[in-house]
């Protein structure tokens, strides 16, 4: 009926190593992203943690401007980051699954 379950199951279990393996490299992707006048720069990894920060001291000057600043920025690392996560673990994902009839996931 469903062929060899132990292959299967073993197969499952490799793809699931590979995939928190994934997730922890993810950790050493790093992307960089810039406010639109550039005078905000930030830092994250592809597991959207935030590493560095980097403020023009013209922002300073303007609480206003520098939250916008840092949200509108951080908003585009956060999706950036979020897109390549997703890509790379559903690759790894998909590529280790077993193939079950009827089960068409990827």
């Amino acid at each position: 009926m469903f062929g060899d379950l132990k292959g299967m199951m073993g197969k499952l279990k490799e793809a699931q190593a590979k995939v928190a393996a994934t997730k922890q490299r993810m950790n050493t992707v790093l992307i960089d992203e810039k406010s639109s006048d550039s005078f905000l720069k930030v830092t994250i990894t592809a597991n959207r943690e935030l590493k560095h920060i980097e403020i023009d001291d013209s922002l300073l000057q303007n609480k206003t401007q520098l939250v916008e600043s840092l949200i509108l920025t951080l908003n585009k690392a956060i999706d950036k980051a979020t897109t390549i996560n997703e890509k790379e673990i559903a690759a790894v994902a998909s590529e280790g699954m077993p193939k079950i009839p009827g089960m068409d996931l990827f």
